[in-house]
């Protein structure tokens, strides 16, 4: 019968058996061998300690990638959507426009679109937008098609995105939420994600979801004991509750940004330099016109909302008269009202200008509708009253029968190429003429030492004629009440 060592005496035996150097393997050794008395009656397989250490794959939770080193390698997935519209007023063609817009509004945000389809209808179904039958055929068109998402052309309320999606059994979202999430990629500036972010929370307030009874009421109570006051907010008024309030920190950022804009616009009006501002519908070439007029190299790209931060810029007439030019976010039908609310500061641009270019897109389809729905903005924004030239762009690419009707039909029109050249010269013979005008017209004889009155009167007003003589330099010129009183004592001319 063999007596058992003791670990003590086991090392001790390794010690004088091995070499220092080898000391840890031997050791290592010993923990690897295996022996049937021990090992044999052990459950399942035994795997060695650098492998029970290691991470294990598992077999078929991959997605596309074989290996990291691939990853440069790797397709981008877009989400792949199908498009519903219910077509209630106008023509089917007018409703089959309408879908194509709501498709280059998913191409821009970066989905893949699959299918689309119309429903024709007195109105939306209450319940699931498109009806209980409607949204069956929707569900096997989503099934064959593979789609991910449907997107339905019209503002959905709460109960219809939730109705819906437990039809189809796919994410549901509108228009409204896919004009939000691409003025949410393109906004750059401070202020512009300042407005999309107020935008979304104020979409996304009414349509939050609870989640079950799971963690739905907080306790009441004061200060202390048991909750004597009962079941307190449950957690989705408590997510409404922070919403509001980040919704009123947003408004306070917006105010104070606008504040600095609004400095700057006294500065113009101080000045008395005319303003003219860009609108259109999106994508109708309004950056390439403000590129083509000032060279502002202002991002050019045909896409929906391209830009979306206003750019001002300075410009000259052919007179030589000073103006700005500002470039505004484009409008497109059924614009939310949020983003109407939110973009509000930005839009007052439009609404503070002495004139208004309203660009349309001469190639597309139906032009009149873009001129309608951009006017309802503008009237939303109060700035009905604001003399209006329709700039019919894309002259060279549109149908001459097209370009013919619009320029019978809007009086005050001109049809341009911002990208060729067309039309660019008469265009700015047309804002030279109706930019508004000084009221005084006044001629006096300025000293040479109050050159500054005469600088004045180059960059506030309309010089008609100018002569310098032994006295100082003789004007002729139509200027703002302000600098007429200024100029006033050098008037009449005298004698000598």
């Amino acid at each position: 019968m063999t007596s058992s060592s003791s670990p003590s005496q086991d090392a001790k035996r390794l010690a004088h058996a091995y070499p220092e150097g080898f000391r840890a393997d031997a050791l290592m050794e010993e923990d690897d061998a295996w022996s049937y008395e021990i090992d044999g009656e052990r459950d399942g397989d035994q795997f060695d300690r650098s492998e029970r250490a290691a991470l294990r794959r598992v077999a078929g939770l991959s997605t596309e990638l074989e290996d990291v080193t691939e990853v440069e390698y790797r397709q981008l997935r877009l989400e792949r959507v199908v498009l519903v519209g219910v077509w209630t007023t106008g023509t089917a063609q007018d409703a089959e426009n309408s879908l194509a817009e709501l498709a280059a509004l998913a191409e821009t945000a970066g989905a893949l679109v699959l299918d689309g389809v119309i429903q024709r209808r007195d109105k939306p179904d209450a319940a699931t937008y498109i009806g209980s039958g409607k949204a069956q055929e929707l569900r096997d068109i989503v099934l064959d098609s593979g789609a991910d998402t449907v997107i339905c052309d019209g503002e959905l309320s709460p109960g219809q995105l939730i109705q819906l999606e437990d039809v189809v059994k796919v994410k549901v979202i509108d228009r409204t939420a896919l004009i939000l999430d691409i003025f949410a990629q393109h906004a750059k500036s401070r202020e512009g994600k300042a407005q999309v972010a107020l935008a979304q929370m104020q979409y996304m307030l009414p349509r939050l979801r609870g989640w079950g009874q799971s963690l739905s009421r907080q306790m009441g109570g004061g200060r202390g004991g048991l909750a004597t006051r009962g079941p307190g907010e449950t957690k989705i008024e408590t997510d409404r509750r922070r919403i509001r309030e980040k919704m009123a920190k947003m408004r306070r950022e917006i105010a104070d940004m606008k504040t600095g804009r609004e400095i700057k616009r006294q500065e113009r009006r101080r000045h008395k330099v005319p303003s003219v501002a860009i609108a259109g519908y999106t994508n109708a070439g309004k950056s390439s016109l403000l590129n083509r007029l000032t060279g502002a190299g202002v991002l050019v790209e045909n896409a929906l909302f391209a830009t979306l931060d206003p750019t001002v810029r300075r410009a000259e007439t052919p007179s030589g008269r000073l103006y700005t030019l500002a470039d505004t976010v484009g409008f497109v039908r059924h614009l939310p009202h949020h983003l109407v609310e939110a973009f509000r500061s930005t839009m007052e641009e439009v609404g503070d200008a002495d004139l208004i270019l309203h660009v349309v897109d001469g190639s597309h389809p139906n032009p009149e509708e873009q001129l309608a729905a951009v006017r309802e903005v503008i009237r939303d924004v109060g700035a009905t009253d604001v003399p209006e030239i329709v700039v019919i762009n894309k002259a060279d690419a549109a149908d001459p029968l097209v370009l013919q009707r619009l320029l019978r039909v809007e009086k005050r029109s001109i049809a341009v190429s911002a990208r060729t050249g067309r039309g660019i010269q008469q265009l700015l013979a047309l804002i030279d003429n109706d930019l508004p005008r000084p009221s005084v017209e006044i001629e006096v004889l300025v000293p040479y030492t109050h050159g500054k009155l005469v600088a004045r009167a180059h960059t506030e007003g309309e010089v008609i004629s100018e002569e310098h003589t032994a006295e100082g330099t003789l004007l002729k010129v139509r200027v703002h009440e302000e600098l007429a009183a200024d100029l006033a004592p050098y008037a009449p001319v005298s004698a000598a």
